[in-house]
């Protein structure tokens, strides 16, 4: 674990050395970002209408849920993105044989070697989104919540990464299969609001086909102090089982990779 973790230390640094020489990217995200919610929280206004109210939600409560929505996109933004992406590469030009021969386990590699610090103002945004709603929000924050939240909010991280690694290493068999990142990306944009805002249809579809549910709702109700337990372990459950899915999915893949080289 001691070597993963100098590794990792050293692929970040590495990449924010590389990245920083464009400082640029960091205004024009920055940006990016300050246009994302703006345009989310008009949305939220007239989803809510003169009751202030989404779902059941209120006000400063469905702010919790976009916070959190705001957090991953920034994650997603600095690690997912920049490290997946590159996977269909690596199988088009043939250099996924290299990383194979590498003495580091090949889906770690391919998860962490890159950082986009780009997507660090979506992270301190969604921060300070949470932090000034639950301010102003009735509901008391107690240690405990706080801790079963980032316990959830690490669950919801695992599920959104699983879900993008199963699409990159679908790259393996259909080249083209990247392109649906973006119709996934645009899907989890429902994790803005609280999943009771939607029909039941759909309320099932996030929550048992693409769960939405788990990356932002669950983890808003525990830093709200109404977190369900069947949800809450839902939660944990579906991460878990998601993380070993992924490993086994790539060990399966690679049995069917062909070598640039064969």
């Amino acid at each position: 674990m001691r070597r993963y973790w100098r590794s990792l230390l050293s692929f970040w640094a590495t990449s924010m050395e590389a990245e920083l020489e464009y400082q640029l990217n960091l205004v024009i995200e920055l940006l990016a970002v300050i246009g994302n919610l703006a345009g989310s929280l008009f949305v939220l206004v007239l989803l809510a209408g003169p009751s202030g109210e989404l779902g059941g939600w209120s006000w400063n409560s469905a702010l919790v849920v976009l916070g959190i929505y705001t957090l991953l996109d920034g994650f997603t933004s600095c690690v997912l993105q920049p490290n997946l992406s590159k996977i269909v590469s690596h199988v088009q030009n043939g250099t996924l044989d290299f990383v194979l021969l590498k003495p580091i386990d090949s889906q770690f590699w391919l998860s962490t070697r890159s950082f986009s610090p780009w997507g660090l103002p979506g992270v301190v945004a969604g921060i300070a989104l949470i932090g000034w709603a639950l301010a102003r929000s009735e509901e008391a924050l107690s240690l405990g919540g706080l801790a079963l939240a980032l316990a959830l909010l690490t669950a919801g991280a695992l599920i959104l990464y699983s879900l993008w690694f199963l699409l990159a290493g679908l790259s393996i068999w259909f080249v083209k299969v990247w392109n649906a990142t973006e119709v996934l990306r645009y899907t989890l944009v429902a994790g803005r609001y609280p999943i009771s805002a939607y029909p039941p249809a759909l309320r099932v579809v996030f929550t048992l086909v693409l769960p939405v549910a788990f990356l932002t709702t669950v983890p808003a109700e525990a830093l709200l102090g109404r977190a369900s337990p069947a949800w809450a372990l839902g939660s944990l459950a579906a991460a878990a089982i998601s993380l070993v899915g992924t490993r086994l999915f790539w060990q399966f893949a690679l049995r069917h990779y062909t070598s640039a080289s064969s």
